[in-house]
């Protein structure tokens, strides 16, 4: 009879999963492969989950949880913009650097087609997406962000420069391209990545159009 795993040990199996799943996608990686990096056997990994498609999943649902209890810490209580972008920006500098192979898993999740696309973004994305949405609508209210913007779209456009910049500590190409813009890697742990990130969001999220001096008389 298979002894039972610890809740230590199961999350020990689940993130062995996420780094074969970043290293080689969902069709390439392996389940001898990840019970080997888990130091269990194969048996005991399908005793748990059905199947490769199965233990994935599982993989997803531990990441998201991760990174969601993250968010959900920066962002329980109101804030000024900047104080909620920095804090946001902050967090996930901080997940990148710690959880590296869950940004990569996501990375090759981008490549997936079909239903099952959609069905993995629909997993991925909607918690930020509500997350991001409604604290713009909500500001907006408050008359603290320019009011002639569609919140869904600036959510969008802010989580795209997120995901990004995530990609940019994790992954081998995006890491060659922010070099190539920035001139290598930023010195003070990401701080000044932070700064001018938040200058940037401040002009797009608190200008409205009318207000732009260099924009034509229509």
């Amino acid at each position: 009879m298979l002894k039972k795993l610890t809740e230590e040990k199961r999350e020990e199996i689940l993130e062995a999963g996420i780094e074969a799943f970043a290293e080689s996608g969902l069709h390439g990686a392996g389940m001898a492969d990840i019970a080997r990096r888990a130091g269990i056997s194969v048996g005991v990994l399908y005793k748990y989950y059905v199947n490769k498609e199965d233990f994935f999943h599982a993989c997803l649902r531990h990441s998201l949880a991760s990174l969601e209890d993250v968010l959900r810490q920066v962002t329980g209580r109101e804030d000024k913009l900047l104080g909620y972008a920095g804090q946001i920006i902050r967090a996930l500098q901080d997940f990148s650097r710690d959880h590296g192979s869950h940004i990569r898993m996501y990375h090759q999740i981008t490549t997936a087609s079909g239903d099952f696309a959609r069905r993995l973004a629909e997993e991925i994305e909607g918690v930020t997406a509500r997350l991001y949405t409604d604290y713009i609508a909500r500001a907006q209210a408050r008359g603290e962000l320019r009011g002639d913007m569609d919140p869904r779209l600036f959510a969008f456009f802010f989580d795209n420069l997120l995901m990004m910049l995530q990609f940019s500590y994790c992954c081998d190409y995006y890491r060659a391209r922010f070099a190539l813009y920035c001139g290598g890697a930023v010195p003070d742990g990401g701080r000044q990545v932070e700064a001018e990130l938040l200058k940037f969001l401040e002009s797009a999220f608190t200008t409205e159009q009318a207000q732009i001096p260099h924009r034509e008389e229509r």
